[in-house]
């Protein structure tokens, strides 16, 4: 159907259910508005944004479109603006977790900067669980935020159930484990990035994280060969791993080499993590694993 055919269409349906739905001129024009953002969203997201905030005015009561319009806000990290969006949004389709969820997210986004409080997130994110119990990144971000607000128990609790709600989460089980091991709960941290590992969806990036989890668990139980083993999975599952914080594969790996007197493998590994942190904006961050890794490739007589 082309464009003609489809806007002629949409002003007859919206003749014969006016009285009804309270469908108008002015409904036709937001999403008219808000079509033509969707186009150059991608492309000029500032243009995009412009269509949707004339839309969001001209047609206050479509939540479709501050959806649309909070995409952009999340993509500009204008966190105080998407939250805003996503709270007319919630008023407008109460049932909606998402827009609850979103709202919370956003909240949280802009508490890390302030001057927002972490409490303002958690009432949206709990909403947003009461509305969709199996929106997953609910309850971890509820988790995060209930962190913030000193409330470990509840954050083991929501990661807990964050898991059971999506068990393919490598990234959620990695977080769940590592509240554990921070509390000084070592084993059940093991339990859990074991229980992840067997679960998590093949191929998910962050499967690196729960190998290392594992891998730092026997290396403290002198376990050596075994922690090899799973330092050598983090690394597979990281392939060059110099994203993010995936490059401390390679200095957990390649110290270890080196504890088991395997200096050919301790050296590439740490001449690569030393590559890839050690000579970049990470280094600061890094310090002391930079400071180690230099020493064992100098012990090891592969200095880069």
């Amino acid at each position: 159907m082309n464009t003609v055919a489809s806007r002629t269409l949409l002003v007859a349906l919206c003749g014969l259910v006016a009285v009804s739905t309270g469908c108008s001129r002015n409904a036709i024009d937001a999403i008219n508005l808000a079509n033509e953002g969707d186009k150059s969203k991608a492309t000029a997201p500032d243009e995009a944004l412009s269509k949707y905030e004339q839309a969001a005015q001209i047609d206050p009561k479509n939540h479709k479109i501050l959806w649309r319009e909070s995409d952009i806000y999340k993509q500009k990290e204008r966190w105080a603006d998407c939250a805003a969006s996503m709270s007319k949004a919630a008023k407008l389709a109460p049932t909606y977790g998402k827009y609850f969820f979103r709202q919370g997210y956003c909240l949280a986004k802009a508490a890390e900067k302030g001057p927002t409080s972490w409490s303002e997130a958690k009432g949206p994110l709990e909403e947003a669980i009461a509305k969709d119990p199996n929106l997953a990144d609910s309850y971890f971000e509820l988790a995060n935020v209930l962190l913030h607000l000193d409330d470990e128990k509840g954050a083991l609790d929501n990661f807990t159930k964050g898991v059971k709600a999506h068990p393919e989460s490598a990234e959620g089980y990695f977080e769940l484990a590592s509240l554990y091991s921070q509390l000084g709960f070592k084993e059940e941290a093991l339990n859990v990035a074991k229980e992840g590992v067997g679960l998590a969806k093949e191929g998910d990036k962050s499967m690196y994280k729960l190998h290392n989890v594992i891998g730092d668990a026997l290396k403290r139980k002198g376990d050596i060969n075994a922690s090899i083993s799973s330092f050598e999975a983090a690394k597979k599952a990281c392939g060059q791993c110099n994203q993010g914080g995936e490059a401390i594969t390679l200095f957990a790996l390649g110290s270890t080499y080196y504890q088991a007197n395997k200096m050919s493998e301790a050296t590439q590994q740490l001449n690569a993590f030393q590559k890839v942190v050690c000579k970049g904006s990470a280094a600061a961050r890094y310090r002391a694993q930079c400071e180690q890794a230099q020493q064992m490739t100098a012990k090891a007589g592969g200095t880069p």
